[in-house]
């Protein structure tokens, strides 16, 4: 029994049907990584979309993190060159 059919055995979860449209490589790597692990669409898909309502719940997106970033490249320019020495 594969490690993913029992967890649904033991925590059983409802599920409601999702019709969406994806951009082909986006569903063709959704699909190689199924294949690679052995699990299904559904489990790849649910996990792929669970880690992405998390990382938006926690509030910090990546633009937020590159925004910062480039702020603080523009700041301290000087001295992170000067430590790089």
């Amino acid at each position: 029994m594969k490690y993913q059919d029992a967890v649904r055995i033991m925590c059983p979860i409802t599920y409601e049907n999702l019709a969406s449209q994806t951009a082909s490589e986006v569903l063709n790597a959704l699909q190689k990584i199924a294949e690679s692990e052995g699990r299904s669409m559904q489990a790849v898909f649910d996990e792929a979309l669970r880690e992405y309502i998390e990382r938006k719940e926690k509030g910090v997106s990546r633009y937020q993190t590159l925004d910062a970033f480039s702020q603080s490249l523009k700041e301290f320019d000087q001295l992170y060159r000067e430590l790089a020495k």
